[in-house]
């Protein structure tokens, strides 16, 4: 181990014996007291030591034995530490891909932000380059969502849509003007390749996998048509339940963002659950989504490039937290901004006792057991 304080915490001395790590409080930790030999210390931490390097170091400055290691112990579990040489064999391999790594870095200190354990950001940046994500859709929210997550680290992306570029469809960060004309899937790999040219080359036709199949460590489902992500339909999405894909709507309709609901098949509720959950409370509703997904769309659908640049954004924040191990606030919720006024807020998408999907048996179990932990510390 070689440790290192996490950079991307700036510090800040609160006084002669206090030390402030972290600038949002998010993830800023107060440490104290420190005492002058220590916060000395504090500055050979910088990952070019080992461990046995740095106790001599402590010794030479007049720290007491055992102090070093009191100290690494203390600061890694204030989650302020990491390990230059940590990771494991994917680690090791990203770093000997010098370029890649060198755009990756500011990925890399943000990762450190969030993950407590000293090499466990490294450990999630590697991780990134094995996920498989496909995106359904390559219009002004879907494109981008590819190469932002490209850019992000994440080795394999597949964009999937139907017929050429237009220019409505052309967005920052996404498919540029000069691609009108172009089959959207190409445009979009094309997008992904500038945003990511030193990442994973991608397989050929004959081994990608397709939706619903096993492989695909997420789907994104983000239509250029935004009624598809606001009023999903469930037929849609059988193939992901069957095979068990975990699934994130995005989207636009008229004025209005959508991010969610990420749907963990079995686990949390699906675009079923949501449908029968609204006609429950809206008899009038399936008549409605009828009269809607009826026909083609004579006119192009509203969407704004600023409001799709935040939901492409979102999205893809939602999912690498996903791909990362956590569980976004999306997680059987969908958020959603309206303009003029972009006040994100959640609404909860319940599991439905009449959906086949299952979620609902592991909310009981899930509500079971929250019951029974309420009352075990209630009672103490």
């Amino acid at each position: 181990m070689h440790p290192i304080l996490k950079p991307a915490l700036r510090r800040g001395w609160r006084d002669r014996n206090t030390v402030q790590f972290g600038v949002a409080p998010a993830h800023a930790v107060v440490l104290g007291p420190v005492d002058t030999a220590t916060g000395s210390f504090l500055t050979l931490l910088d990952g070019t030591r080992g461990l046995e390097l740095l106790r001599d170091e402590g010794r030479r400055i007049g720290l007491p034995d055992g102090h070093v290691d009191r100290l690494v112990e203390r600061l890694s579990a204030a989650g302020l530490l990491d390990d230059a040489t940590g990771g494991g064999p994917a680690a090791e391999a990203l770093r000997k891909h010098e370029s890649t790594l060198q755009r990756l870095q500011p990925d890399l200190a943000s990762l450190s932000v969030v993950t407590s354990e000293p090499g466990g950001a490294m450990t999630k940046l590697a991780a990134r380059r094995a996920m498989r994500v496909q995106i359904q859709g390559a219009g002004r929210v879907g494109a981008v969502m590819a190469s932002v997550l490209a850019a992000a680290g994440v080795g394999h992306i597949d964009v999937q849509d139907i017929g050429c570029v237009e220019p409505c469809d052309v967005a920052p960060g996404g498919l540029p003007a000069e691609s009108v004309g172009d089959r959207r899937t190409e445009a979009a790999r094309q997008a992904v390749r500038r945003a990511a040219p030193d990442r994973v080359p991608r397989r050929t036709r004959s081994g990608q996998t397709t939706a619903g199949e096993p492989g695909l460590s997420l789907v994104i489902l983000a239509p250029r048509d935004g009624l598809a992500a606001h009023v999903p339909d469930p037929a849609t999405a059988e193939p992901l339940i069957a095979s068990g894909t975990p699934h994130l709507y995005a989207g636009v309709v008229e004025g209005t963002g959508v991010v969610g609901p990420l749907v963990l098949p079995g686990m949390t509720a699906c675009a079923g659950c949501l449908s029968l959950g609204r006609a429950d409370r809206d008899p009038t509703w399936p008549r409605l989504v009828a009269q809607w997904r009826s026909g083609h769309q004579r006119h192009v659908a509203a969407c704004d490039a600023a409001l799709a640049m935040a939901v492409a954004g979102l999205a893809a924040a939602h999912a690498l937290a996903f791909l990362d191990g956590g569980s976004p606030a999306s997680t059987g919720a969908r958020w959603e901004a309206s303009l003029p006024g972009l006040d994100w807020h959640p609404r909860p998408v319940w599991p439905h006792p009449a959906c086949p999907c299952g979620a609902i048996e592991q909310g009981k179990s899930e509500q079971t057991s929250d019951d029974g932990e309420r009352h075990e510390t209630m009672a103490g």
